[in-house]
């Protein structure tokens, strides 16, 4: 097991990295994830309690491991954010996998004098096994790489996404995000935003009818199988759109209890 150590900049005009990350259960991941980032000048975890272990196996590695129980992606990530002793961030999942070319990418980004503030790294998903290139998967991105002076995230439960006050640019390197373990784990995940995006709704007083039960879920999975092309990654482009078209389903089914007081 690698060690990580800190790394010093070589320079004075050379900027400090944070690399944050909120975790639950990904003993899996964790070694790999540290060793992609070992050249970041700090890794922080933000973990929500993990039971498996994550913990023991960050801690052992040097990385500093921060416990906060889990109320929304928003606010976990914003309170990591507010850990970091450094202006530039990398926020990346432990199921993204960075390459050397990407990390080259990003120290030559923050190094050079720039207006941008934030970074979008395109995606590359796999499910199944099978990297997802079609349903709208082909333009999945994300900010992964910002200032933490001028960035922030937008306050959503789930579905977060980067605010912020400063022009943004987009990295040529990709990273491979492997969310699929297994379908237990990925159904989890997708109740867990279910149940977030009812909560939201909830919030705005948005009551569910026969439209959010029979139309939304439908025209989801039309979307996603027919419009963005998820028919042309085959089987599982089927089973990709048919799980999301279910879990729009399933918020406002949640959405609908939670109106009865039904747990």
């Amino acid at each position: 097991m690698l060690l990580y150590i800190p790394k010093k900049s070589i320079n004075n005009l050379t900027p400090k990295i944070t690399a944050l990350a909120i975790t639950f259960n990904e003993e899996e991941n964790v070694e790999r994830y540290v060793s992609s980032l070992s050249f970041a000048d700090e890794i922080i975890f933000v973990d929500s309690q993990s039971t498996d272990k994550t913990i023991e196996i960050a801690t052992k590695l040097g990385v500093k491991v921060i416990q906060r129980k889990f109320d929304d992606f928003s606010n976990q990530r914003n309170f990591a954010i507010s850990q970091a002793q450094n202006d530039w961030i990398i926020f990346f999942d432990l199921d993204e996998i960075m390459t050397p070319e990407l990390e080259k990418e990003i120290k030559k980004r923050i190094s050079c004098q720039s207006e941008k503030v934030a970074f979008f790294v395109k995606r590359n998903f796999f499910f199944l096994g099978k990297h997802m290139r079609f349903g709208g998967w082909q333009n999945d991105k994300a900010i992964r790489l910002f200032n933490k002076n001028h960035c922030k995230y937008n306050g959503n439960l789930v579905h977060e996404v980067i605010k912020t006050l400063g022009k943004t640019g987009k990295l040529k390197n990709s990273v491979n995000h492997y969310s699929y373990k297994n379908f237990d784990n990925y159904n989890d995940k997708l109740n867990l935003y279910s149940k977030l995006q009812a909560e939201n709704l909830y919030a705005k007083n948005i009551k569910p009818n026969l439209y959010h039960f029979f139309i939304r879920p439908f025209y989801r999975f039309i979307w996603q199988y027919l419009f963005r092309l998820g028919f042309l990654d085959g089987k599982e482009g089927f089973i990709l759109a048919y799980v999301h078209s279910f879990s729009v389903f399933k918020r406002y089914l949640q959405l609908w209890m939670m109106y009865r007081k039904i747990d």
